[in-house]
């Protein structure tokens, strides 16, 4: 029952992460657009998140001790860059380019979970898989346009610190790894109000607030409500994204991430028509997300597998004795 339970959470807390993944690149695409200032725009996601949970969501704050705060403080880099260089890659790039290169992410957490005190099994289907999706990004970046070349340095960098980001806080949040003691909207507090102060500073580092006067005259209605949303909705990818980290992996995360923006490709091509794609580019990014997917299910039977190997020695060493 337990085990049955465990299941249910973890996939209406994928289920959650993945409505809001798309809403969050979406709205985030016509909001950088919009309002040119990205330091300032997540600045003001992560304040509008940290403001709403210590306004409704007090009673549920859990803080263990002063230490898992620190320990937690370690996603802080992570998470404010993460949010930052995927802001600058869709101010930069396609969101199919974003999207087909991010779906290599699960191999360098593949790589660094060798390191955890549990480790998985890497099996041939997980091989067979890498390799669809290598071969697709591949086939993708072929045929890309000189001017989307700008932005895949930014797309490439926010796929690292995104690994990073996933392994940190599987690393913390998974029961059996090593877990802080802090409630889920402890950390999505921590972990929003937390770079809320550097990104203030880069902002006006970089001259943000003496040109917000002029990009908050030129903004319309419609852009307001962009960028609400994606204030909205980026509390909701903090909180679900921590919730869905506790419950598995970080590359099955990662995964599970890629694995929903074929929703994505057909709004910018056939919805937004902000980038055209040629067949190559189709077929490549359908190849790299397919390949992903697979990927994800040679991870989960490879879990299953892992799962029933603590009681192979009991049996056998039962079946000596007898």
């Amino acid at each position: 029952m337990s085990s049955a339970r465990d299941s249910m959470q973890a996939v209406t807390a994928g289920a959650c992460f993945c409505f809001c993944s798309v809403g969050m690149m979406f709205f985030n695409k016509m909001a950088i657009q919009a309002f040119p200032l990205e330091c300032i725009l997540v600045a003001m996601q992560m304040a509008f998140a940290a403001l709403v949970l210590l306004t409704f969501g007090w009673s549920s704050l859990h803080f263990g001790s002063l230490i898992d705060v620190l320990r937690w403080f370690m996603v802080l880099p992570f998470f404010t860059s993460m949010l930052l260089t995927s802001i600058l890659a869709l101010k930069n790039a396609p969101m199919s380019l974003s999207i087909t290169l991010r779906a290599l992410s699960p191999l360098g957490s593949l790589l660094v979970e060798r390191f955890y005190p549990d480790p998985l099994r890497i099996t041939p289907a997980v091989i067979m898989s890498i390799v669809v999706t290598v071969v697709g990004a591949a086939v993708y970046c072929s045929s890309l346009e000189k001017e989307a070349m700008a932005g895949v340095g930014w797309v490439v960098l926010n796929s690292l610190i995104a690994t990073g980001d996933r392994l940190v806080c599987r690393l913390l949040l998974a029961k059996d790894q090593c877990p802080v003691d802090l409630s889920k909207t402890a950390c999505t507090l921590i972990s929003n109000a937390g770079g809320v102060i550097p990104l203030t500073i880069a902002a006006y580092c970089k001259g943000e607030f003496s040109a917000l006067p002029t990009v908050l005259a030129a903004l319309t209605p419609l852009d307001s409500l962009f960028i609400l949303l994606t204030c909205v909705i980026g509390l909701g990818i903090s909180y679900s994204g921590i919730w869905a980290q506790s419950l598995i992996s970080a590359t099955s995360f990662l995964v599970m991430i890629n694995a929903n923006k074929f929703f994505i490709i057909g709004i910018e091509a056939f919805g937004l028509h902000t980038k055209v794609l040629t067949k190559t580019q189709v077929a490549g990014a359908s190849l790299t997300l397919i390949g992903a997917i697979l990927y994800g299910r040679a991870r989960q039977l490879a879990e299953e597998v892992k799962e029933k190997e603590p009681l192979l020695p009991q049996t056998q060493q039962g079946t000596k004795h007898a």
